[in-house]
């Protein structure tokens, strides 16, 4: 596979598209705004400065990376010769059925259509698709270039071949690919938003404070950022649909998401996106300022 596409621009998208293009890959990143594309690009090279202070890249590294990725405004055409199409729109079903739909239509018959979706089901969105055998999930963790994980999941009708292929570049990528079936969150979101539910609803039945919960996450669980800050970085509204995702996939009053999630998300409380979430943060940055005030 040579020929990479990358629809959506967003915090995923762009990473996914830095991480493709780091590794030799020549990528076109897709999206419907002008402005989504040009901040998907300032993402990735304020990324790529990060590292190169680091040290662990050079400027020509860095110069190569950047010449290695075209924004593409709109699906067309001239996607028509995309050996992978890497899907990384928002978690709405009826967004990537659209998406794929379209895609199907412009993509030859033998190139693979991946989702990065964290929880919809793959037999879904394969729906879409003249071609299931050629849909798979690959979920890459946030951030991007970080993270090592990426799971692969095998719709009912993926062949063997495609998921071989995807998980052999997941390594070539440098990450470490783990394939799981199609059942709704699969297993990241399946055991990680229960977590995050469960400490909005102890936040919502004052059993502790925001920092608190946080704390006891972190030094008592080893974990490196406490489930309710984790949730502002995810997103909010991305945390409630998850849990929609899996009440209704699953039927379980378990995965019922908490009262208070979803008045933060109706009042506009989206986390980092937005500037508050369980923390405020400070504008244009993911720096938190202050844990935010709860009655």
């Amino acid at each position: 596979m040579k020929k990479i596409v990358v629809v959506g621009a967003g915090t995923m998208g762009n990473g996914i598209a830095h991480v493709f293009a780091q590794n030799g890959y020549h990528v076109r990143l897709v999206d419907v705004s002008e402005s989504a594309l040009q901040r998907g690009m300032q993402t990735i090279e304020k990324n790529l400065d990060r590292m190169l202070a680091k040290g662990s890249l050079t400027e020509a590294d860095k110069t190569a990376t950047l010449g290695r990725v075209t924004p593409h405004l709109a699906i067309d055409r001239g996607l028509a010769d995309a050996d992978l199409v890497v899907e990384a729109a928002t978690e709405r079903v009826e967004l990537k059925l659209d998406i794929f739909r379209s895609l199907d239509k412009i993509v030859a018959p033998e190139a693979i259509l991946a989702s990065n979706t964290s929880s919809i089901s793959i037999g879904k969105i394969a729906s879409a698709s003249l071609h299931p055998q050629r849909v798979i999930g690959m979920h890459f963790m946030n951030p991007v270039p970080v993270m090592k994980l990426v799971e692969i999941i095998k719709g009912y009708n993926t062949s063997d071949e495609v998921a071989q292929r995807i998980r052999d570049l997941s390594v070539a990528l440098g990450k470490i690919p783990v394939l799981v079936h199609d059942y709704p969150g699969f297993v990241a979101n399946r055991i990680l938003m229960p977590m995050i539910n469960e400490a909005i609803q102890s936040l919502f039945e004052g059993v502790a404070g925001v920092e608190e919960i946080d704390q006891v996450m972190k030094l008592g669980m080893a974990h490196p950022m406490g489930p309710l800050q984790l949730a502002d970085f995810i997103g909010l509204d991305v945390c409630l649909a998850i849990l929609r995702v899996l009440q209704e996939g699953l039927g379980q009053p378990k995965y019922a998401p908490c009262p208070l999630l979803v008045n933060m998300v109706t009042a506009g409380h989206l986390g980092v996106k937005s500037g508050s979430g369980f923390y405020e943060y400070t504008p244009g940055s993911k720096e938190v300022r202050v844990a935010a005030r709860f009655q």
